[in-house]
């Protein structure tokens, strides 16, 4: 979004800068519609990415959705393990089921994290194989952001400009 402005009110009428990275403070993502139910995607650093509704190869939002939560996991694994040894391969599955009800919508339900690490034979491999589980846990039960916001059940405001 270099093309935008680099603060936001977020509903409070105050600037407030938009922040990046790991760090507190407030996020944004700008959507501008390139077709029939496809969208560009842009953050304040300038990245972009293309979603659309599941008719083309691009990611649909739910696939976004599992990515995001499978991302900010990966990360935090990554983060814990790679402190003392590099990994081998690491390689992250998420999944779930996409659901109707007549009473919740549409939603997923099911939604799982499968992690498959492997680390190098030695002292290193050995700390960091130790950490896997403990560092799962702890992204889930404090560090993801992601998977702790559809957790805790934090509400969504839909509103017209």
């Amino acid at each position: 979004m270099s093309d935008q402005a680099s603060e936001s009110t977020h509903n409070t009428g105050t600037p407030t800068p938009e922040t990046g990275g790991t760090g507190q403070g407030h996020r944004e993502v700008r959507l501008v519609r390139t077709g029939h139910g496809e969208f560009d995607v842009t953050n304040v650093r300038g990245g972009r990415i293309h979603i659309g509704s599941g008719e083309t190869d691009d990611f649909t939002p739910v696939e976004l959705l599992l990515t995001a939560i499978a991302g900010c996991s990966a990360v935090d694994v990554d983060f814990i393990t790679g402190k003392r040894a590099e990994p081998e391969s690491f390689d992250v599955v998420a999944s779930g089921e996409k659901l109707k009800d007549a009473v919740k919508g549409n939603h997923m339900g099911d939604v799982s994290v499968t992690f498959t690490l492997r680390f190098p034979d030695g002292e290193d491999g050995d700390r960091a194989r130790d950490m896997i589980g403990k560092a799962i846990t702890m992204s889930h039960d404090r560090l993801c952001t992601v998977s702790r916001t559809v957790q805790l059940g934090t509400p969504v405001e839909m509103r017209q400009a």
